[in-house]
């Protein structure tokens, strides 16, 4: 009794990045024993441990990198476990235990509120329980909509119930960002000039990176502006400060990124050279949207110029916007720093957006986050090119798109070794989970030494 009462207390003490961690892991784990039975393939036969173990991973940190094809290694049961593992990383774990709590009419603690609060970075635990209802409920809303206009694409060509499975496959792993798909082995390159296909995927995949307090603070702004007749000029002064820098900085990093795409593979005859000019702006404008840690492909990866890949590493790293399915780390945090370097630049004591200050806070978290994210990428890029004769364009895509749970890849990571796998896993781990939230899992407290009051050190910079 003595030791369960311990155990209990050893529990509690627990901070939220230690149970979130510990939760995807604990998803990771059971997702790949189960993708270990035998009737989880297609042949019928045991699927390895590696094997397994690296396709939760990427299911579970809605990647999408894969070491085998998920059309035709797995069984209508195993991609359906893939599926659901997508659709829990696309939620994360904290929400299907709260969706859990909420059906079986369960009280939240106040630690649990907590817990939900850290883990959607909301200012508040106000309002938290219809948060979350109208996340799962808009959610599955959207995915099903997805579904419904990818099956007048898909069953006519596969017949009504591959059709329909396809369709309802693509349209949770596209706006969960996760990019597998139960098509074939060439993912959406067949389909690189079919507009219908390529809209509603960017639909899916953009919704999903936005995040869900721009998605509610839009609909909230759009319903009081259409009854009281509002024009757009004052629907877009009305929503907030953080929807109006999110989707600024989406317009700008989608539009710039076609551009970059449109200008490097203009003459690439191995990519769009050979495509009319509206196909072209189409792929482009496709590639620079699954940049933002899609990892769907209407144009083959290793056929890329190294420039293209090279933005492509940039914006992967930049990832979708907060609160949302998108990963990397994440617009606002990129644009935090920037803005306080230009602060600094321009002699002014803070950082301002919209007429409205950055915290010191703000903008020390997101020098943490930006700093571990990239320290973790390097040292993963530079181990993973000591496993085999792997090449530093290769190696650093690879790594990017782990981190990043972008899933693209040139082809690197059905050829991985053993070692290989392990270190893409890491990055994909990392990046779901954040690198800074990492190395808080292991942290103790030092809030004791803040009281302490050293006197300025003399120390130059630049």
């Amino acid at each position: 009794m003595k030791l369960i009462n311990e155990n209990y207390k050893a529990k509690a003490r627990m901070s939220s990045t230690q149970i979130i961690v510990l939760g995807f892991l604990l998803a990771i784990i059971v997702g790949a024993a189960l993708l270990m039975l035998p009737f989880a393939t297609a042949r019928g036969q045991h699927t390895g441990f590696s094997t397994a173990m690296f396709t939760a991973t990427t299911s579970i940190c809605v990647t999408g990198l894969v070491v085998v094809d998920t059309f035709s290694h797995w069984s209508i049961f195993g991609q359906m476990i893939i599926l659901i593992l997508i659709q829990i990383g696309g939620f994360g774990v904290i929400t299907l235990y709260s969706e859990i709590m909420i059906l079986l009419k369960k009280r939240f603690s106040l630690s649990t509120r907590l817990l939900i609060q850290d883990y959607y970075n909301l200012d508040s635990i106000h309002g938290l329980i219809k948060f979350l209802r109208r996340v799962i409920r808009d959610t599955l809303l959207v995915e099903g909509v997805g579904a419904v206009l990818y099956s007048f694409v898909f069953i006519p060509k596969f017949g009504f119930l591959r059709g329909l499975w396809i369709s309802i496959f693509n349209s949770v792993s596209a706006f969960c960002n996760a990019g597998m798909d139960v098509i074939g082995p060439n993912s959406l390159i067949d389909y690189n000039t079919n507009v219908a296909v390529n809209a509603i995927t960017i639909t899916l995949i953009v919704l999903g990176g936005l995040g869900y307090v721009v998605w509610f603070d839009i609909i909230e702004t759009a319903k009081i502006s259409y009854k009281r007749g509002y024009n757009f000029i004052t629907f877009w002064k009305k929503v907030n400060e953080h929807t109006k820098l999110v989707i600024s900085l989406t317009l700008f990093l989608l539009i710039t990124g076609t551009l970059f795409v449109l200008f490097f593979e203009w003459n690439n005859p191995r990519t769009i050279a050979d495509l009319p000019l509206g196909n072209k702006i189409l792929s482009s404008f496709f590639q620079s949207v699954t940049f933002r840690t899609a990892g769907f492909a209407t144009l083959p990866q290793d056929r890329l110029t190294p420039s293209t890949c090279l933005i492509g590493c940039i914006y992967m790293f930049i990832g979708g916007s907060p609160v949302g399915t998108a990963g990397g780390v994440k617009t606002v945090t990129i644009f935090v720093l920037f803005m306080n370097s230009v602060s600094f630049i321009r002699d002014r004591k803070e950082a301002v957006v919209f007429k409205r200050s950055v915290s010191p806070k703000l903008i020390n978290k997101a020098t943490a986050i930006i700093t571990s994210n990239l320290i973790i990428t390097f040292a993963l890029i530079m181990a993973l090119m000591q496993t085999a004769r792997i090449s530093l364009l290769a190696a650093t895509y690879e790594i990017f798109s782990a981190t990043g749970t972008v899933g693209l890849s040139r082809g690197l990571t059905p050829n991985l070794s053993l070692s290989g796998m392990i270190i893409v896993m890491i990055g994909m781990y990392a990046g779901r989970i954040g690198p800074i939230s990492m190395a808080l899992f292991f942290k103790t407290s030092h809030a004791d030494k803040n009281d302490i009051k050293y006197s300025d050190g003399h120390f130059i910079v630049g």
